[in-house]
């Protein structure tokens, strides 16, 4: 066995880490506690398992009055485009998640000029299409409800800082991981290069003899 053709299995081992790095996924629980007069991002995460099946996702976002039983539509994010159904909403509703992709995992929005009327429930779905082969498909759906709280001034909660701690946390475990295996990687190929080696220079040895 040549250097090269090790060389380049090992190149392609850490691009493929690489890749899985990059599309790593943490599912967090949303903030909270919002302040007047001022933006606030509408949490929701929906991490895929199974990262080597191809997916299309499309999100739904619906918004329940404290005073009211039903929710009603408030914003629809597909096929790259969003739309603001609810007019209390209007001109005020950003799309902050996955972008240049059918594959959405992030369906986080934006709220600008926050109000006080804004305080309530909101409930994000994600409505997830597998797609296994071309005639083989299953259909998932994700919800996610929590309320909202609107404050003059804000007030940040410990659950809402250890939630962004674990966030870190995770992403820095992952790394550590990511180096550990490449290392292990590594020395795997350079000891199986080394044997290959000696075995080639020990044939070499046996027909200089005959």
């Amino acid at each position: 066995m040549s250097a090269a053709p090790e060389h380049l299995l090992l190149l392609l081992l850490l691009a493929l880490l690489v890749l899985q790095a990059n599309g790593a996924c943490v599912e967090l629980e949303p903030d909270t506690e919002a302040v007047a007069n001022e933006g606030f991002k509408l949490g929701c995460i929906s991490c895929k398992m199974r990262s080597e099946v191809r997916a299309v996702a499309s999100v739904n976002w619906s918004f329940k009055d404290p005073d009211k039983n039903d929710f009603s539509p408030m914003y629809r994010y597909s096929d790259g485009a969003g739309v603001i159904m609810d007019e209390r909403f209007a001109d005020r509703l950003n799309w902050r998640g996955s972008k240049k992709t059918k594959d959405l995992q992030d369906g986080s929005i934006y709220i600008t000029n926050v109000t006080f009327q804004d305080k309530g429930t909101y409930l994000c779905t994600f409505s997830r299409k597998l797609i296994y082969t071309e005639t083989f498909h299953l259909e998932r759906e994700y919800k996610k409800e929590f309320v909202m709280n609107v404050v003059p001034r804000l007030t940040r909660s410990l659950a809402s800082i250890l939630s962004e701690v674990m966030m870190y946390v995770s992403i820095i475990g992952l790394q550590v991981w990511l180096v550990v295996e490449m290392i292990y990687c590594y020395r795997k190929i350079a000891a199986a290069g080394e044997e290959a080696l000696r075995e080639s220079a020990s044939r070499r040895s046996s027909r200089w003899l005959l």
